[in-house]
């Protein structure tokens, strides 16, 4: 019996087209598009971008300057639970900054740290709002039981810090 080399491959290729194909169409349409949604229709949000693989969701956001970020974690959290299930989300923002927030936070990260490592969370939004009272800006810290959310805006620009309670994840002093 003599095998023919061509229709081998195109099975082949065909075969491994509709499986990939069907495991893209199906993370698209049944994993990213309805978290997509669930951020997208949060108010304050511009755009979200999700990436989903085995060990981490990874969530890019584009936020205006008066956006709930405990809100939309918890929105995402409850509503996307299905999908997101044990799985880490790691947050990334689209800058939005200005070099007046930029230096406001390089003066503010002492304090913030200080008050983090001895687990005297009360004293951020309080130090925060010393330190803005005079350079125009509008500070907030809100927390939940895993982080601190810290927005930052002087009526044009926004910054948005996600600070982790676990000192072990502490990898935004940068």
């Amino acid at each position: 019996m003599k095998l023919r080399a061509i229709p081998i491959v195109l099975t082949v290729v065909v075969s491994a087209s509709v499986l990939f194909g069907g495991w893209f169409v199906y993370r698209q349409v049944a994993e990213q598009s309805p978290l997509q949604q669930i951020a997208k229709d949060y108010k304050g949000v511009n755009n979200a971008q999700f990436d989903i693989n085995r060990n981490l969701v990874s969530l890019k956001l584009d936020l205006k300057p008066d956006a709930n970020l405990p809100g939309l974690i918890d929105q995402i959290n409850k509503k996307g639970k299905s999908i997101i299930g044990t799985r880490p989300l790691k947050l990334d923002f689209v800058d939005h900054s200005s070099d007046k927030l930029n230096q406001f936070w390089d003066q503010a990260m002492f304090p913030v740290a200080e008050a983090m490592e001895s687990k005297t969370y009360t004293q951020i939004p309080t130090k925060l709002m010393e330190m803005a009272k005079t350079l125009g800006i509008e500070t907030q810290a809100e927390m939940d039981i895993n982080n601190v959310y810290i927005r930052l805006s002087d009526g044009k620009a926004s910054k948005f810090l996600v600070l982790p309670r676990d000192p072990a994840k502490m990898g935004v002093w940068e």
